[in-house]
């Protein structure tokens, strides 16, 4: 469940009179997410979502991340679109939380996706780099490897409470990555959450990304390699080389990677799978017990991580040796 403020009718019919949507005509929680709460509403028009922002949410970034779902929108990438106020705004309040009213994107997330679907997901995340390019606000990475460094100091005490011997290794990784993680590739704003539950197709055909409030200005590559954590692993913990080179190959047919850009592959995989382990470790170790969201396993993304650390070339994810000849 991921519905952490409740609203009343009341309170939400109220809200509505400052949007041109219609009558509300019923309304439910969505238990899918974990980071802020969302309800689908009917009313006498359309379906909408409505997000409340909750508290790892900051109200200071809520321009950054509807201005950019606006512009991205704009520029022909289908996603999710805030609708304005009365007054012209992008969120209000709403049972003490902020609050936005986002269009309904028909689709569903796959459960099981294929390699036809992960080429499907990397064209859509070159798209959306290049539709990003002209977005003016900017929205630095905090969880990138400084970031990286303060989720640690909260978790390192309890680490091997986790799995022994963890506190040891992940202090030595974070220091290996500080050292030598890549500074000059082309950057830009990325969506850092793009995971199958936000990405949604009908059938075989990818309808829209949502939930960007994870995005922000960082290295375009180092978003590849999240997907690549996030699509092309199997649930017994394998690598699937086929679903990483429909990926790289859907995201190069839109935009080409550079040689450094692929050389630098294996360690923002790395990086990447850190990231995850790190805010699952703390939520592991931090979420009491009867909260109502479910925990995900940080060992998942440490497996990732070991795997990547064996890696030395973008060949091993699924790059064909004939476009990184041509890079």
């Amino acid at each position: 469940m991921a519905v952490y403020t409740d609203i009343t009718e009341d309170d939400l019919k109220q809200f509505l009179t400052e949007y041109d949507v219609g009558e509300l005509t019923s309304y439910k929680g969505i238990a899918e997410g974990v980071e802020n709460s969302n309800f689908l509403l009917h009313t006498t028009r359309d379906p909408l979502i409505l997000t409340l922002y909750e508290k790892r949410t900051d109200e200071r970034d809520l321009p950054f991340f509807l201005g950019l779902m606006q512009h991205l929108a704009a520029g022909g990438l289908s996603c999710p679109l805030p609708l304005p106020r009365n007054d012209g705004g992008l969120y209000g309040t709403l049972s003490g939380r902020p609050a936005a009213l986002i269009s309904f994107l028909e689709g569903m997330w796959l459960r099981k996706p294929e390699a036809k679907h992960c080429r499907e997901v990397g064209k859509a995340l070159a798209r959306m780099h290049l539709s990003g390019q002209d977005f003016e606000l900017t929205r630095p990475n905090s969880l990138s490897v400084e970031g990286w460094k303060t989720l640690w100091e909260k978790s390192a005490a309890r680490a091997d409470e986790v799995e022994t011997g963890l506190q040891e290794e992940i202090s030595s990784e974070l220091d290996h990555l500080g050292r030598n993680w890549p500074k000059d590739l082309a950057a830009g704003v990325i969506h850092a959450d793009l995971f199958q539950d936000n990405v949604f197709f009908l059938g075989d055909e990818l309808s829209g990304l949502i939930d960007f409030y994870f995005a922000c200005n960082d290295l375009l590559a180092y978003d590849v390699s999240i997907c690549l954590n996030a699509w092309c692993f199997e649930k017994d913990g394998a690598y699937n080389l086929t679903k990483g080179q429909a990926l790289i190959e859907g995201y190069q047919s839109v935009r080409p990677l550079d040689k450094a850009e692929i050389e630098a592959l294996p360690i923002l995989a790395r990086g990447s799978a850190l990231r995850f382990f790190l805010t699952r470790l703390y939520d592991w170790l931090t979420t009491p017990a009867g909260a109502l969201v479910v925990k995900k396993d940080p060992l998942e993304y440490l497996r990732k991580l070991r795997f990547h650390r064996q890696i030395t070339s973008a060949t091993e994810y699924g790059l064909v040796e004939e476009r990184l000849s041509a890079s």
